[in-house]
């Protein structure tokens, strides 16, 4: 019997994932490298016959899903749920001016406890409504299909964990998606009720895709490109 699938992709680069900017719900586009991955894996998630589209509200998430939606011959459905983490008064700093103004705080939040950003969100909110979104598209899916939901790197750590019944604390073990990475769960099809959900991959990606800018001069050693935020 086949399994009904749900593929989590993260958007692709925005300029504050390559200034090293915090993003959370801040609305930062994609920047050329970040349609550039959109466009080379478009056709690569099309290849696995996706029967439902839903995407975050933001930008950086409907941009990429507007690339898959073309490929795949899909309606492309934003759902607001499935945006990043909302991270206060922390949007648009760097990650060098915060662990400068805020050493302490920050150290926690590398340590992955968002719960200490000033106005920022609450990991049990956020895994909670990525939840109910997925559990909502995959109602939509058709068994044995595939659904694809394009998030972002902090929340999709929540839903998974969410997903497979994990403690809150376990999503801290899974490494951040890559910009156009992504994650696949599947679950017997045919179940009444549906059966637990597996994880088959985590954080597949295409090869690098060149960058289409010159050369930048080094920067310091925060890599938001990486899964966050």
């Amino acid at each position: 019997m086949s399994a009904t699938r749900l593929l989590l992709l993260r958007h692709g680069r925005t300029a504050w994932n390559d200034a090293a900017r915090i993003q959370g719900q801040a609305d930062a586009p994609l920047d050329e490298v970040g349609h550039a991955q959109a466009r080379a894996v478009a056709p690569v998630v099309a290849a696995m016959r996706p029967d439902v589209l839903w995407s975050s509200d933001l930008s950086r998430a409907a941009d990429t899903a507007s690339y898959l939606a073309q490929a795949a011959g899909l309606v492309l459905v934003r759902d607001r749920r499935l945006r990043e983490t909302g991270l206060g008064e922390r949007q648009g700093t760097t990650h060098a001016d915060y662990v400068r103004e805020h050493p302490e705080e920050y150290a926690a939040f590398r340590a992955g406890d968002f719960d200490v950003v000033p106005g920022g969100e609450r990991g049990a909110d956020v895994r909670e409504r990525m939840v109910s979104a997925l559990r909502d598209l995959l109602d939509a899916v058709p068994a044995g299909g595939l659904g694809v939901a394009v998030t972002h790197g902090h929340a999709a750590k929540h839903a998974v964990a969410g997903l497979l019944g994990w403690p809150p604390e376990a999503h801290l073990g899974l490494h951040g998606l890559d910009n156009c990475g992504w994650a696949l769960l599947d679950r017997p099809s045919g179940d009444a009720p549906p059966g637990p959900l597996r994880l088959r991959a985590w954080n597949q990606h295409l090869d690098a895709v060149p960058d289409p800018r010159p050369a930048p001069l080094p920067t310091p050693d925060f890599d938001s490109s990486a899964g966050c935020c």
